[in-house]
């Protein structure tokens, strides 16, 4: 019996422990590296709980180690590497420079990042053409996507294999064959945020009124069927027609709604501050993160009985 393949995760946090939840549930031995004691006791907790929402067996848990220090991973034996720590692109550059003699060649590099372009993070590798961004997102442990990000750098055989390793595990990859900023997921929801913000600003509707709208209109659809499918269906004509007459009527400006920066000055950044758009109690946000991720879970298993 071969052995298990070996995922190395650099970073315990939200995103990491996530991510080695969707590892540790498809049998892969995890190695966790955090430096932070608190980060690592924390963990298991974490995991323990994650496993349950996607319905994986408990025993999982053991399928994980952790790490205080890059040098303590057996680096031979790691299969891949996901980089997901905190967003500081020194802090990342350095990290991989560190990683590129330590883990063997061939074995790719990647990053979690959302907000660095690929090329920045490996820039200077003498190894660049192994690195790539594998971009989860959150909770990375029930949103089944995941972007297969190249840069100019990228060898294609190895996003062709971190595809593969991303369907294995039971998640949805798609290629973003272009290192451009926010790659695909995020270019899509700032598009749709800069018109909702702008409707606000100009009086249209209200939060309220944008959350309902994609909730209980359009986004109702996309557990379904994504956007192009769904025009297939009502036909490419219609679309034409309407993007033609209401293309020159959105937004398209280069900034944020002055409103959406004093807000932000006001300190009113949403839960983490008990108040956005909302004012937020520890009771109110409990109970709608609660809410939140059961709505999740249910989505999750529409999706996962969608497959063949």
């Amino acid at each position: 019996m071969s052995e298990a393949p070996q995922v190395a995760i650099i970073g315990g946090g939200i995103m990491g422990g996530d991510i080695a939840t969707v590892f540790a549930a498809k049998d892969w031995r995890v190695q966790v590296m955090s430096p932070s004691q608190k980060t690592r006791d924390a963990l298991a907790a974490r995991l323990a709980a994650g496993l349950k929402k996607i319905n994986a067996d408990a025993t999982c848990v053991r399928n994980v180690t952790t790490h205080a220090r890059l040098e303590s991973i057996a680096w031979d034996k790691i299969d891949l590497v996901i980089e997901a720590v905190t967003e500081d692109l020194p802090l990342k550059q350095k990290l991989f420079a560190q990683l590129e003699t330590l883990v063997r060649p061939g074995t790719p590099l990647t990053t979690n990042t959302s907000n660095f372009q690929i090329g920045a993070v490996g820039k200077g590798l003498k190894t660049a053409s192994r690195v790539a961004g594998l971009h989860f997102f959150m909770p990375a442990h029930l949103v089944p996507l995941v972007e297969v990000v190249s840069a100019d750098s990228t060898d294609p055989a190895v996003a062709t294999r971190l595809e593969q390793i991303m369907k294995d595990v039971g998640k949805a990859p798609i290629r973003v064959n272009k290192d451009v900023p926010g790659f695909v997921g995020n270019r899509l929801q700032q598009a749709l945020m800069r018109e909702a913000m702008w409707m606000i600003h100009d009086g249209v509707t209200t939060a309220e009124g944008i959350d309902t709208a994609v909730r209980y209109g359009f986004g109702f659809r996309f557990v379904a069927c994504g956007p192009f499918l769904q025009k297939e269906m009502s036909g490419w004509d219609t679309n034409f027609a309407v993007a033609s007459s209401l293309y020159p009527q959105l937004h398209n400006e280069t900034v944020p709604p002055p409103f959406f920066k004093q807000m932000v000055e006001r300190g009113h950044l949403g839960m983490k501050a008990k108040h956005g758009f909302w004012p937020w109690t520890d009771e109110s946000i409990a109970q709608e993160k609660a809410r939140i991720e059961k709505a999740l879970q249910a989505g999750f298993a529409i999706l996962e009985s969608d497959k063949p």
